[in-house]
């Protein structure tokens, strides 16, 4: 898998995303713990509020992004968008007030909305045999566990010797070396894209891609099952340490560390497994095991048997059905539209994923608060079985899949007209 590395300026771009995801973890712990000392027991529901500024960022700025994206050099694009997330983080430490968080995760990522996306559709230009492509995937999966497991890891030992507010500095320096790396590389200049239409057409037309091609719409339902169990995760596991089961500070981290284990663990596996397997066959298992394991953890904090070693033993899981959900989501999308199509394609999944995280964040942060967390946890699985009954029943056969190897939908590029033609 580690082979793709040879390549010097994919090599220098996964060297960036990485660094940058470990110093973005360490944000996620220091987030945590700020918003727990301003709101002590309603943390989760300013946690969910945060997080749902920051999908509303991810969301509404994406697309808007991929409609000019054509026309800004990508180095450019990557670099600017670095040091507004790094002068961001600088000033998090400094927060006294709840609604300056609010202020600031949005200014953050917004720039992130910029960011990925670009990314993203950068790789397969880098990378352009689809063997390598999938080895790709899946040490990018690998960078996003390092927020999940060394990003909570290196948090909890940095926490015995300095508060948390120092992290937030290291959140700085992680995107000052990635914005180093990106200019230490020459990247593909975007292909120019003509479309008719007005700036709304041009934003909406990765959208409608997604609903023009199968297998996308069954992505759209998998995003939710994911951000239904990933959302119990990230906004619910400070009050279940902290409060319900009465551990530390650094235990919020381990806990975070449990989920991103078992998501790394998946992700080593899974180049393998698909080169075997279709995407379809790995992706629909992975949504029916969250729901199931997310159902199983609801049963147990019902029945009031909680206990550490199975919070560790549920989010694990939950991370391995995460990664073996989502690593493969690059090779589908890439397999499903034209060349020319990808970066609206990776923008328009980038922000309709984070569009079923805009529910799912405020739903599991204020229903713990209000209801109870159990609630929250019904509520949420019942969401995962809905999403990925939904999936299953969108998703084309592997006969289908097989016979449209090649991208096999494209939009008419009118501004009346939204209907797809099957590609000659």
């Amino acid at each position: 898998m580690f082979f793709v590395l040879r390549n010097r300026t994919y090599r220098h771009l996964f060297a960036a995303q990485a660094i940058a995801l470990v110093g973005t973890g360490l944000a996620t712990v220091a987030l945590s713990l700020l918003a727990y000392d301003l709101a002590g027991a309603s943390a989760s529901a300013v946690l969910g509020t945060a997080l749902a500024i920051k999908m509303v960022a991810f969301v509404g700025i994406a697309p808007v992004i991929s409609a000019f994206a054509d026309r800004i050099p990508r180095r450019t694009l990557l670099v600017a968008a670095d040091l507004i997330r790094g002068g961001v983080a600088l000033a998090l430490p400094f927060v006294t007030e709840v609604w300056q968080i609010y202020v600031l995760i949005f200014l953050l990522q917004a720039a992130s909305a910029a960011f990925t996306p670009t990314f993203q559709a950068t790789i397969p230009e880098v990378l352009p045999a689809e063997r390598d492509y999938t080895r790709a995937l899946s040490l990018s999966r690998l960078a996003y566990d390092m927020e999940s497991l060394f990003s909570p890891v290196l948090a909890a030992g940095l926490l015995t010797l300095i508060s948390y507010n120092w992290l937030f500095f290291g959140t700085v320096l992680g995107f000052l070396a990635s914005a180093a790396l990106v200019v230490s590389v020459v990247l593909p200049r975007p292909t120019p894209v003509r479309r008719s239409g007005g700036a709304f057409a041009k934003a909406t037309y990765g959208a409608r891609l997604f609903g023009a091609t199968p297998q996308l719409r069954a992505l759209l339902a998998l995003n939710m099952s994911v951000a239904a169990a990933g959302a119990m995760v990230i906004v619910n596991t400070v009050v279940l340490v902290r409060d319900h089961l009465d551990r530390t500070a650094g235990d919020v981290s381990i806990a975070l560390g449990a989920f991103g284990a078992g998501s790394m663990a998946v992700a080593l596996l899974l180049p393998r497994v698909l080169d075997r397997l279709s995407d379809r066959r790995v992706m629909l298992p992975a949504a029916v095991a969250l729901f199931v394991v997310l159902g199983a953890f609801t049963v147990g904090l019902a029945a009031g048997v909680l206990s550490w070693s199975w919070l560790l033993i549920a989010w694990a899981l939950l991370g391995a059905a995460t990664s073996a959900a989502l690593t493969p989501t690059g090779r589908l999308i890439r397999r499903a539209v034209p060349s020319a199509d990808l970066p609206a394609a990776f923008a328009a999944q980038f922000s309709l994923s984070h569009a079923a995280w805009l529910l799912t964040y405020p739903l599991a942060g204020w229903l713990a608060f209000s209801v109870g967390m159990v609630a929250a946890a019904a509520v949420l699985s019942a969401i995962g079985f809905v999403a990925t009954a939904a999936a299953w029943a969108l998703w084309p056969t592997e006969a289908a899949v097989r016979s449209a190897a090649a991208p096999s939908y494209q939009l008419t590029r009118s501004d009346t007209e939204e209907e797809h033609q099957l590609a000659a």
